[in-house]
């Protein structure tokens, strides 16, 4: 099947006992054993629950992976990944990584001993060069990519990067939260493991937090699943329900998002008031032709520096149609303020440093009319100029 209508008929399609079209809201924490040692495939909603399960076959064939695993967010299944590592190791990890995921890096796995180490790995020479240096020791364990990565852009060659890991031994994961697998496979590329926030464009709706998980080994998938049921961050049915509701219609949310973020951009370009644009769908972008290569598409988030012509507090408060908030992959167009919202937690120097300034903002193109969208921008510039 294309991706198009595995989107909708993936997974378990539909219920086989009463031929409803929807696999069912197993909404339950335990199951009847007929007899003692004997159970139906299940024994409690932490270990398995037929929803979340049918969820989970369903990320794998999209992916192209041979397990699955939905979590309660997107940093529960991060944190369940990065929980394969152990004292001593080290991760690779980009200069402008979800500050979300280097919180918990540098937070909460630091107390267990497991480092990171900072690399642009759009340049992958600085890559092989940190991992030769590292050889002898052996403590660089993983590399954890974003591509494009957020709020910048950066787009990082997986395919190679994946070569390169494997020479060394070391795992790689890959956040595909920006891409979706409508638009990028990255185990497909070499990748081990794929990590999604599901709360954005695969629920697509803003009304979930969820993460998955998808891998290409069943080793792999072994560890994580014990993990997953030991800790227990896991995803109630309910929830599971609605993000594979929300993932039928994948496809053309995101061809709709590409349309309009193309749009947006084209305005921007030639807009007095921007002094930078962040869209790997520009021609001129360093990483254009590696997308081209590994992607399908560009995607529907772009981030852009305003000049000192503008207040950039004011513009942000002035847009009417497009929503100020957290969190991305709407069908409504959200903005953020990387610097103080999404990438809080990262120290201000490395924000100065790799261009995550206090006039950067990112925009989730939503579904809109893009003449109102446009309109709305350019109200909130006028309103918000110095």
């Amino acid at each position: 099947m294309k991706i198009e209508s595995l989107l909708i008929h993936g997974g378990v399609d539909g219920d086989e006992r009463t031929g409803a079209v929807n696999i069912p809201i197993y909404q339950t924490s335990t199951y009847k054993q007929p007899e003692f040692g004997v159970n139906k495939g299940y024994e409690y909603s932490r270990t398995g629950n037929p929803t979340r399960e049918a969820l989970e076959i369903l990320i794998a064939e999209l992916e192209g992976g041979i397990g699955g695993l939905a979590f309660a967010s997107g940093m529960a299944a991060t944190t369940a990944v990065l929980s394969l590592f152990k004292s001593g190791d080290t991760i690779i990890i980009p200069d402008n990584l979800y500050g979300g995921n280097f919180r918990v890096l540098d937070k909460v796995f630091s107390n267990f001993n497991i480092g990171y180490k900072i690399v642009n790995t759009t340049n992958i020479e600085e890559i092989v060069e940190v991992l030769e240096n590292s050889k002898e020791k052996g403590d660089i364990k993983g590399i954890f990519i974003e591509s494009p990565t957020n709020p910048l852009m950066d787009i990082t060659d997986i395919e190679l990067v994946s070569k390169i890991a494997k020479k060394y031994g070391v795992l790689t994961i890959v956040d595909n939260t920006f891409m979706t697998p409508y638009l990028q496979k990255p185990l497909e590329l070499g990748v081990d493991i794929v990590v999604h926030s599901a709360t954005k464009y695969l629920g697509g709706h803003s009304d979930l937090v969820a993460g998955l998980v998808a891998v290409k080994e069943k080793s792999l998938w072994d560890k994580l699943h014990f993990i997953q049921n030991s800790t227990g961050g896991v995803l109630a049915p309910f929830d599971a329900f609605l993000l594979i509701r929300g993932i039928k219609t994948l496809g053309v949310r995101m061809d709709r998002h590409e349309q309009n973020a193309n749009e947006v951009v084209k305005y921007l370009k030639n807009n007095e008031y921007v002094e930078k644009i962040y869209y790997p769908g520009l021609e001129d972008s360093k990483g254009y032709e590696i997308q081209k290569k590994q992607a399908r598409g560009f995607g529907g988030v772009l981030s852009f520096v305003l000049n000192e012509r503008i207040d950039y507090k004011k513009f942000l408060g002035s847009l009417s149609i497009i929503t100020f908030g957290e969190s991305l992959g709407g069908v409504e167009s959200l903005i953020c303020h990387p610097a103080s919202m999404t990438h809080g937690a990262i120290p201000y120097e490395i924000r100065q440093k790799v261009g995550i300034v206090d006039n950067l903002v990112r925009l989730s193109v939503g579904l809109e009319n893009i003449e109102d969208l446009i309109k709305d921008i350019e109200n909130a510039l006028e309103e918000s100029k110095k």
